[in-house]
């Protein structure tokens, strides 16, 4: 493939952010880092098809505080699906702060925009996930399943107040610490909902998220979804903690609602009703109707209020399905539930997300992570991207009309969020 030189202008343009900064080369085996020198390199911690996690010590921080962990995103700009859906994740985790959401500390400054390859991001070193957790069978007591089911409705309560729906929930995405603090990760497909925010029919795809996490509503393949398709996953990942073992595990979506329609009892006619003509949706109607199992049989160490919640969680009208801050208040969280320490967050604001209404190649997705990237070491960048968004202006108006727009991808792609069916066990977060 041929290399694409950068246009003249657009060097210039960035020429201001040129960074002399000196790096640190890190070789492990295959692995090559160049990194900044306040941190020292540690070890490997996991690795999958986005790149490389590492585990390293900031020397800046004092001690205690100083492990962090270090992702080196490596793939994001070989197709313009990825480089979207890292900017996505890379703008809401600098957007979004709270206690229950993991946080960027850092995105490591590139020599230059035409340096440009490879994205490190610095953030807190959380030791491992709840899927692993389940998955060593891990004794999770009562207590802490109620803790941790708390912290996550406590994280999603602040994300879907700022209008954004996660759209990817499961085990894998809960890290954990050691003393059991969790966080919510990776918001790549991910969404904010603003109404200004005008997308193609297909962006609001109903294969967002792993299968056996999926609400029905998404299995029918629904167009017009909310923040509720999150809750419907929380009620799956609290089973999973409860029966310590994925609680409905299907083959296929027609398969995921058999499991669901025998197990939970099948939706009354008026929610069925509500599901776009499909085969698969004439399929699930021809269907015998199912009682469901008994709740007190499948989960035998689950108490009342448990149970109780469990049921609200799995309701299939999305309508009457149960919400983050609702769930808070349920009997089962009292111990921990305190409404003053359980906040929200400012509505996203629409110029913030304003890409998600653009076709851009490569090189342009490239150009808006880069300034992505300024925005935490240019304190008069910053300055000025919040004064364009406070007037009203366009914040992608001179990437959108820029020189790179000439450029044609060598690999064209589609420009939606849709995943693979077979995706249950992709490995994309931070410590797989």
């Amino acid at each position: 493939m041929k290399q694409y030189t950068l246009p003249y202008q657009i060097v210039q343009h960035y020429s201001p952010f040129r960074s002399n900064a000196q790096k640190s080369i890190i070789q492990d085996g295959e692995n090559t880092f160049v990194i900044d020198p306040q941190y020292e390199y540690l070890s490997i911690i996991g690795q999958g098809s986005y790149g490389v996690v590492f585990a390293a010590k900031d020397t800046k921080k004092d001690q205690g505080r100083e492990l962090v962990a270090i992702k080196k995103i490596v793939k994001a700009f070989e197709q313009r699906l990825f480089a979207k859906r890292t900017l996505r994740e890379l703008r809401l985790q600098r957007l979004l702060s709270h206690e229950n959401v993991i946080s960027i500390e850092n995105i490591m400054l590139p020599k230059s925009r035409e340096e440009f390859d490879d994205i490190y991001i610095v953030q807190e070193l959380m030791e491992t996930d709840l899927s692993t957790i389940i998955r060593q069978q891990t004794q999770l007591d009562q207590e802490q399943i109620c803790f941790l089911l708390y912290q996550l409705l406590r994280g999603l309560k602040y994300i879907h107040s700022a209008n954004v729906v996660h759209r990817d929930l499961k085990p894998k995405n809960l890290l954990i610490n050691r003393d059991c603090d969790l966080k919510i990760c990776d918001f790549g497909l991910a969404r904010a909902l603003d109404p200004q925010i005008k997308l193609k029919p297909k962006v609001y795809s109903p294969y967002v998220q792993t299968r056996w996490y999926r609400a029905p509503e998404l299995l029918l393949q629904w167009r017009d979804y909310n923040q509720s398709i999150d809750m419907w996953s929380v009620g799956c990942i609290f089973a999973e903690m409860l029966r310590k073992k994925i609680f409905l595990q299907g083959a296929s979506s027609k398969n995921q609602l058999e499991l669901m329609f025998e197990v939970l009892g099948s939706p009354n006619e008026q929610v069925l009703q509500m599901a776009p003509k499909s085969p698969l949706s004439i399929s699930i109607n021809q269907m015998q109707k199912k009682r469901g199992k008994d709740f007190e049989k499948l989960f035998p160490n689950g108490t009342k209020e448990a149970i109780d919640l469990l049921r609200q969680l799995f309701e299939y009208d999305p309508s009457k399905r149960i919400t983050a801050e609702q769930a808070l208040r349920h009997p089962y969280l009292s111990k921990y539930h305190i409404p003053e320490d359980e906040p929200i967050a400012v509505p996203v604001r629409y110029l913030d997300f304003e890409f998600e209404e653009y076709n851009l190649n490569i090189e342009q997705w490239k150009d808006c992570i880069y300034e992505e990237i300024l925005l935490y070491h240019y304190p008069e960048f910053q300055k000025d991207y919040e004064s364009n968004i406070k007037k009203g202006y366009s914040i992608m108006k001179h990437i959108v009309n820029n020189d790179n727009a000439k450029q044609l991808d060598q690999i064209l792609d589609e420009d939606e969020d849709e995943e693979d069916e077979d995706d249950d066990e992709q490995q994309n977060q931070q410590f797989k």
